[in-house]
């Protein structure tokens, strides 16, 4: 909204209201605002859930220290999700289709969390919003995703257009020599495309269709847009999930989320950034440099709650705030094409999610197999079996940060690597 507002003043001359052209001056604006809204105004919401007694109940898990969070304010996701959307409406170009998109994330996955901690802790009933509920509303925004970037006139992907090489002779003595086909300059195009990010590869390219070799034409443009589709639908709820179980210790999705947002954001610039894409010969997304304000709020507003969350923790996110987290962090991933990281950019997530699976199938199968039921780790997800070996709860998290920011520098990296 400021947005307009200052284009407008400098338009009759306003000194200084030509800084809000700038995406480096307005993303420094959404960092400083979400973070003062985290902190300052997360406070009085605290107070507020504790005084509404809006407090977690802590499941008998036979870990050290677990009844000392009983009681401790739920549903912090909404600070989040407040510091997230104030500045964004502020700073960010709001005609910007990206930007649409990822403030209906926001609401959407937001609105499905808050349900989840409402049936929790108002109606006391601990199993929450059904499973299947939960998956339907992800299934539903990756299917909002996958069509507005395929309805979109304005998601497109620069690409270099290379006529085809024409006859010509150069002199008026042309008829002594052959004619000599020359190859026309390349020019570039925005189009309509399938393709996507994915590392280690030769020219860091990967389009869908080409999971369709026996289409031709349209057919295959069409069946490479339903792959995507499924793509999009997988990840988002994938991820969403994925950060929901790693919510289990003070501060731990909290930081790993801030660590995957700020490299969505460089990989947003450097996408947005027609020089940076040519010198790193990735995809150049026209109109996609307007996320950094995004992903800039994103970052503000998980530190400004890091200052509430970490151990011991005065506020939990609950289900408001990992559902959303996971949503987001997904959505930005598809959006810029980079969606192929997210096993190495969200790897923290990744394994956590595998080591539940692992060990539930394990489980079943050596129950089937022997009668009862046998574990790989003390516990699932991982960072409670780390638990269960007598790690301190900070420490963990502490590790588990680090190992986040050396997978984002990873992430970073395959940009170059071939």
């Amino acid at each position: 909204m400021l947005y307009y507002l200052f284009r407008y003043l400098d338009t009759l001359g306003v000194p200084g209201a030509g800084v809000f052209n700038y995406l480096s001056f307005r993303s420094a604006a959404a960092v400083i605002t979400s973070l003062l809204i985290a902190m300052l105004i997360g406070k009085k919401i605290i107070y507020f859930l504790q005084r509404k007694q809006i407090g977690e109940t802590i499941r008998n898990l036979d870990l050290e220290g677990q009844y000392r969070k009983q009681g401790t304010p739920s549903m912090g996701g909404v600070i989040i999700i407040a510091s997230i959307l104030v500045p964004v409406l502020l700073f960010a170009r709001l005609d910007n289709v990206y930007i649409i998109l990822m403030v209906i994330t926001t609401v959407w996955v937001g609105l499905i969390g808050f349900t989840d901690d409402y049936i929790k802790i108002f109606k006391k009933n601990k199993e929450g919003l059904a499973g299947r509920f939960k998956i339907v509303g992800q299934i539903g925004l990756g299917l909002i995703v996958a069509l507005t970037l395929y309805i979109s006139d304005d998601v497109v992907v620069r690409v270099d257009v290379t006529p085809p090489a024409g006859v010509t002779v150069a002199s008026a003595d042309a008829a002594y020599y052959e004619p000599v086909a020359v190859q026309q300059p390349s020019t570039t195009a925005n189009v309509k495309s399938t393709k996507t990010t994915i590392p280690f590869v030769k020219d860091n390219e990967f389009d869908y269709s080409w999971l369709v070799p026996f289409a031709k034409g349209e057919t295959k443009q069409l069946l490479g847009w339903l792959v995507f589709m499924a793509m999009v639908i997988f990840v988002v709820v994938a991820v969403s999930n994925g950060v929901n179980l790693t919510d289990g210790l003070d501060g731990l999705a909290t930081g790993t989320s801030a660590i995957a947002g700020v490299t969505l954001g460089i990989l947003a610039y450097v996408s947005g950034n027609i020089i940076y894409a040519n010198y790193l010969n990735i995809m150049y997304l026209p109109n996609i440099g307007e996320l950094v304000i995004f992903a800039a709020a994103f970052a503000g507003a998980l530190v400004g709650f890091l200052w509430y969350n970490s151990y011991p923790a005065q506020v939990f996110m609950g289900d408001t705030g990992s559902l959303t987290l996971g949503g987001i962090i997904a959505v930005f991933a598809i959006v810029i094409r980079k969606e192929l990281l997210i096993p190495i950019l969200c790897g923290v997530f990744f394994v956590e999610s595998l080591s539940v699976m692992l060990q539930v199938s394990w489980f079943k199968r050596t129950k089937r197999k022997y009668g009862e039921g046998r574990r790989i780790f003390l516990m699932a997800p991982l960072h409670h079996h780390y638990q269960k070996k007598g790690y301190a709860e900070p420490k963990i998290v502490t590790r588990f940060w680090i190992v986040a920011i050396i997978l984002a520098v990873i992430s970073v990296v395959t940009l170059k690597i071939r």
